[in-house]
């Protein structure tokens, strides 16, 4: 496997100094969780097991080896799983469980390794998947994150990561700053989002089953269609239209929505269609599959 000692190092040494994340908290995770993320040196996960429910690409035969990890630095006030992030419920594991969790997955037929939210853990998942490539791992490692990424960190992931796949959230950081932690959010996410492509590409599918690239994943929210138009021209900006775009429709009132009036209902079937239309009026179209290998 092609990845450098140096790399890894860097990532363990950033615990004790954490700046894995765009806040840089600069605390010592081995001895406090007093870091935006509230969480200190262990793995802590939700669930793990394949999960049905992600994009077709991604579901393949067997699901997508699904592993929830707790914590979070963006804490969305509209979170959906924010009994995981906010609330942190899950289980710590040592490196050496993680990396058998992982085989266990291949094992049971999972077309790729997904983990959610892994940010705050970049330094473990590292060395798990190290662990496990050496006992015979060999389908994609997906690192499904919200965007909010340090470049630095995603620089020291290139040669582990096969699929990365941000949810790419605000253009406008007035609305980051009031729904997410993170006021600087498109500032730090563009440019990691760029740092990904360099490192992958645009997503490869083959058989059905994507391999390798980058799938970016924008959800829709209610009055924000001005905000997803400016997402939507960075990405044909700076990728092309052949990126993998999944524009999300899901959107739906949870945790501490209700606080804010604009966000605290359901998005409208034309406020979605205005986005997609806009897409597709720029080009935007689901990638070639590529049979055989």
């Amino acid at each position: 496997m092609d990845y450098q000692t140096s790399k890894l190092d860097l990532l363990i040494h950033n615990i004790k100094e954490c700046s894995l994340c765009p806040h840089e908290c600069r605390i010592d995770r081995t001895s406090s969780r007093d870091g935006k993320c509230g969480m200190g040196d262990i793995v802590r996960i939700a669930s793990y097991g394949p999960h049905f429910g992600e994009e077709p690409e991604l579901v393949g035969r067997g699901g997508s080896g699904t592993i929830f990890l707790s914590g979070c630095n963006l804490l969305c006030r509209f979170c959906q799983n924010f009994e995981i992030s906010h609330y942190k419920e899950g289980f710590e594991i040592t490196i050496e469980e993680l990396a058998e969790i992982i085989l266990k997955l291949q094992a049971q037929g999972c077309s790729n390794i997904n983990f959610v939210t892994p940010t705050h853990f970049a330094a473990q998942i590292a060395q798990a998947i190290i662990q496990s490539r050496n006992n015979g791992l060999s389908i994609p490692i997906v690192y499904n994150c919200g965007g909010y990424e340090n470049v630095e960190t995603i620089k020291l992931m290139d040669g582990l990561i096969d699929i990365y796949m941000p949810d790419f959230k605000f253009f406008d950081n007035y609305l980051s700053g009031k729904f997410t932690n993170a006021k600087d959010y498109f500032e730090h996410a563009s440019n990691a989002i760029i740092e990904m492509h360099r490192q992958v590409g645009d997503l490869v599918i083959k058989n059905g089953t994507a391999r390798r690239g980058l799938l970016i994943r924008h959800l829709v929210m209610p009055q924000c269609a001005g905000d997803s138009r400016e997402i939507i021209n960075f990405i044909v900006q700076n990728f092309g239209k052949d990126t993998y775009l999944n524009l999300m429709d899901q959107y739906y009132p949870r945790f501490r929505a209700y606080e804010f009036p604009e966000i605290s209902e359901l998005i409208s079937k034309s406020d979605y269609e205005q986005v997609v239309s806009y897409a597709r009026k720029l080009g935007f179209h689901r990638p070639k599959y590529i049979f055989g290998e």
